[in-house]
């Protein structure tokens, strides 16, 4: 492609490899300034879509006769591009136990307020779980114990942001894994001998355990604990 030069030459430069990098370098880095510039950040500015995408989660404590269910609601951000991420945007709780309504109006909105401030939310999760009932907590089907309704809200919002990537589960090592395994193995063993036991046994079932001789064989008798085992007896 031919240049026409209206000016004087006075004077010129060969512009070497190195040079032709660090401009090539200098042009990537701006173009890569330019993008981020374009990225879309949560914030409280960020308007709220027509419609959003969201799950539901119930939660029923063995305190009330009525479930709560738990609705959070996310915006995608930076839609079809290498930046995309989904964000929690809202929360809502719902149900027929009206004896919360108050507080749990207020945490639903201070809590879809931090959402919309953007940056690390995570830190909802420890902060609610870490909330205990002074009346007792109680325990959830499969054994695990929550010290208070808050705090089971506060799984749930875990288990929201691990849906949605924000979390990360933590991995066992190998090491941990042989120990559980150990564990489980001896377990199921012990649980194999206990059952061969009660079915081997001579004695009644629901008979108490022996001070004496550690069977589980004292019924009361003629009025009196009475071990069928050793013989024991409280009345001598």
């Amino acid at each position: 492609m031919a240049v026409k030069i209206d000016k004087k030459i006075v004077d010129y430069k060969v512009i070497s490899q190195e040079e032709r990098a660090a401009q090539a370098e200098a042009a990537a880095a701006e173009q890569k300034k330019q993008e981020e510039s374009n990225i879309i950040h949560m914030h409280e500015s960020v308007a709220r879509p027509e419609s959003l995408m969201g799950s539901t989660y119930k939660i029923k404590t063995p305190d009330s006769d009525h479930a709560m269910y738990i609705t959070i609601n996310d915006i995608v951000l930076n839609r079809g591009t290498a930046h995309e991420q989904r964000r929690p945007f809202e929360i809502f709780i719902n149900s027929k136990n009206m004896d919360h309504f108050q507080w749990i109006v207020a945490l639903t909105r201070i809590t879809s307020a931090v959402f919309r401030k953007g940056g690390d939310v995570t830190f909802l999760v420890e902060e609610m779980q870490a909330v205990f009932d002074p009346k007792g907590g109680y325990f959830k089907k499969g054994g695990r114990y929550m010290p208070s309704l808050v705090a089971e809200i506060g799984v749930v919002i875990e288990q929201h942001l691990k849906l949605i990537g924000m979390l990360k589960d933590e991995a066992m090592t190998d090491h941990q894994k042989e120990i559980l395994e150990e564990k489980r193995a001896q377990y199921d063993a012990a649980q194999n001998t206990i059952e061969q036991t009660e079915e081997d046994s001579q004695y009644p079932d629901g008979a108490n355990l022996c001070a004496k001789c550690s069977t589980k064989a004292v019924i009361m008798m003629d009025g009196c604990m009475t071990c069928l085992s050793c013989g024991d007896s409280k009345c001598g």
